[in-house]
């Protein structure tokens, strides 16, 4: 017997050291898990909580945003008088449908040609290529005070100054270099060989682009639609220079910005962020697939 246990003593000894790796392996693996989650709490926090206290102060009445800093408990008590004081207020209505129409414009403008170029990037290989790629993204990089100033005197010239429609080009340009370099690299994620077989098959090189990568793409376009969407809806300084009359709700409020009450000025940060919020809420599927895609 003390044979036997002699020699099973190391088969013993090294099954207690694979246990205990194991359980170092797990403890490691749930410190890891652990950190993970606490930092995409701080993370969901650090932009949540402002939003949370930008809502309580909207949605409450003006009398407590007077009385500001307010209790601790959010929307208390809750009352759409400060919203409805906002959307009373000149120029509020007018600004929200023209931000609307460029938003809406710079999106349809920006997606139909960042699409084709995209998949042009990503899929044939022309002389240039690479130099085409950075000169995209140096146009990114202009600030925007350089273009919009000699672009307001360019539109006035061309008696375009002071529209809805002029700003949407000048959001498009804005926004276009991003948008193709997004959409370009989800076109690079998928393989060729799918159009390849789909070819073989009997369809056509449109046939093969509409019923077998398009379907795959779709999630890119979705996140550079949001990109566009939310770029427009929320820039301002061209829309300060490029408007005067026909302003956008962000250029309207930073026009109103000095002068107005601190009921305005949150109600104001309140409905400017609705529209991407709900955005995003309805587009999130896409982007779950995206990001799924990528990772992959």
């Amino acid at each position: 017997m003390s044979t036997l246990t002699g020699e099973h003593a190391p088969t013993v000894q090294a099954s207690a050291e694979v246990r205990a790796i194991h359980r170092k392996m797990r403890r490691r693996q749930l410190l890891n898990r652990a950190f993970t989650y606490a930092v995409g709490i701080l993370i969901a926090l650090w932009i949540l909580l402002p939003i949370l206290f930008i809502a309580s102060m909207a949605l409450t009445t003006r009398d407590t945003v007077r009385t500001y800093p307010k209790g601790i408990l959010p929307f208390i008590p809750f009352s759409l008088d400060t919203l409805d004081f906002f959307m009373n207020s000149a120029g509020i209505i007018p600004g929200v449908i023209n931000s609307l129409i460029v938003a809406a414009i710079t999106l349809v403008l920006s997606t139909a040609i960042a699409a084709p170029a995209g998949y042009a990037i990503s899929r044939y290989f022309f002389r240039g290529r690479d130099f085409f790629r950075l000169s995209i993204l140096a146009v990114r990089a202009f600030p925007i005070v350089i273009l919009a100033i000699p672009l307001a005197i360019v539109f006035i010239s061309l008696g375009m100054y002071d529209s809805v429609y002029s700003l949407a080009l000048m959001h498009t340009a804005l926004a276009l270099p991003t948008t193709i370099l997004v959409i370009g690299s989800v076109f690079a994620s998928i393989p060729y060989e799918l159009e390849e077989a789909a070819m073989v098959f009997g369809c056509t090189r449109w046939q093969a682009f509409r019923r077998v990568i398009l379907p795959l793409v779709l999630p890119g376009i979705a996140a550079a639609a949001i990109f566009t969407f939310v770029m427009s809806w929320n820039e301002v300084f061209a829309a300060s220079v490029l408007t005067v009359r026909n302003r956008t709700l962000p250029a309207q409020v930073l026009n109103a910005l000095a002068s107005s009450s601190q009921a305005y000025q949150f109600a104001g940060g309140f409905f400017m962020l609705i529209p991407s919020i709900i955005f995003i809420f309805l587009i999130r599927r896409y982007l779950f697939n995206m990001w799924g895609q990528i990772t992959k």
